[in-house]
């Protein structure tokens, strides 16, 4: 698994509309960790990189390799959306079938 960078980091906050703050609670991160990672002022531990990475990954976010993208450097992109579950199956489809 390729190394997470900061260009990677504010690509995946910016998919998914996440301020600093809000991805340094779900990795337990400082903010100040997580502007400082992204500006390149300095590079936290492995444990605290893989802990952002994580936070990023069960938010749906893909990392990609270099030559994965088509410019060919490391990217991101969002899982490809599937319904997990159906309007037949789901609240939309109880209050269908109810006799309110």
């Amino acid at each position: 698994m390729a190394r997470l960078t900061p260009e990677q980091s504010r690509a995946a906050r910016g998919l998914l509309d996440w301020p600093p703050a809000r991805l340094g609670a779900k990795a337990n991160l400082s903010e100040g960790t997580i502007r400082d990672f992204e500006k390149g002022r300095r590079t936290p531990p492995l444990a605290k990189l893989e802990a952002l990475r994580a936070a990023l990954e069960s938010a749906g976010v893909v990392f990609m390799a270099d030559g994965e993208t088509t410019e060919g450097g490391p990217g991101v992109r969002l899982q490809r959306y599937t319904p997990a579950v159906h309007l037949d199956q789901g609240e939309a489809g109880i209050i269908e079938n109810s006799e309110m």
